[in-house]
């Protein structure tokens, strides 16, 4: 069940973070999260928000780039259980997964049509942004989709980004939903956050959940950190390559860290 009313700023303006294999983390509790990211839009702030996964951390642990992007952020969840465990650990007893899809995009969206904000979705196809639509019509019938582009997989030239970036802002967007996967989505919204005036979330797979294309893990292999296999399961030749690689790289590196801190 949502809940519509905000936090007081001393509660949301607590949230601590740590440093995952170089790649930093946030701690804030979920209604937190949300009552940031609400104030910020209200604001038409230009802001990052990324979900943190074991992809996500090993992609930055091997690309310096694409780590200060993430560390330049204006918010990280621990989207992923590994991570939650991993702050934990590293000294934040308290710190709780924010599961971004679909719960923390469902709890977005009911604020968002409570305070009469217009959200913006880039990413997906044009068929499962077709349903994710219907699916927000019928569940949420008084939020405005204000735009929606799903763009052709591979890089949009000049001309094509400077309509893109026009579009949203006529679109008066306040939320914008960026779902084109990891590692592309977040390199997407750190080029374009000095260009648009809201705040856009990279939310992944958010867009085919919702259209049908893929589905969700079963709550007992949430809880056990094991979505990456359920997943891997229903799309072996697509990911198994992803997992083979930072799954086992992930475990070790983060012991080594962990060792090395508790050494310190």
């Amino acid at each position: 069940m949502s809940q519509v009313a905000d936090e007081p700023a001393k509660t949301r303006a607590r949230r601590e973070s740590r440093l995952v294999l170089g790649m930093r983390v946030d701690a804030p509790t979920f209604e937190g999260a949300a009552a940031q990211i609400m104030e910020w839009a209200t604001e038409r702030s230009p802001r990052m928000i990324c979900a943190a996964n074991v992809h996500m951390t090993m992609e930055a642990h091997d690309d310096a780039l694409f780590q200060s992007q993430i560390n330049g952020a204006d918010l990280v969840l621990p989207d992923g259980v590994p991570l939650v465990w991993a702050l934990r650990m590293l000294g934040l007893p308290r710190a709780a997964r924010v599961r971004v899809s679909p719960d923390f995009v469902i709890e977005l969206m009911v604020r968002a049509e409570h305070r009469g904000f217009k959200l913006g979705l880039y990413g997906g196809t044009r068929e499962t942004l077709t349903i994710f639509r219907q699916c927000v019509g019928r569940d949420i019938p008084d939020l405005t989709v204000a735009y929606a582009y799903a763009p052709p997989f591979r890089p949009l030239d000049r001309d094509e980004d400077e309509a893109v970036v026009r579009e949203i802002r006529a679109s008066g967007t306040q939320l914008l939903l960026v779902g084109i996967g990891c590692p592309k989505q977040e390199g997407w919204m750190a080029a374009h956050r000095g260009r648009l005036p809201c705040v856009m979330m990279g939310v992944g797979t958010a867009f085919d959940l919702f259209g049908g294309k893929t589905r969700e893990a079963p709550l007992w292999m949430q809880n056990l950190g094991f979505e990456w296999a359920f997943r891997l399961l229903l799309e072996p030749r697509r990911l198994w390559r992803r997992h083979l690689k930072h799954n086992p790289r992930f475990i070790f590196l983060f012991a080594r860290q962990l060792l090395a801190s508790r050494k310190a």
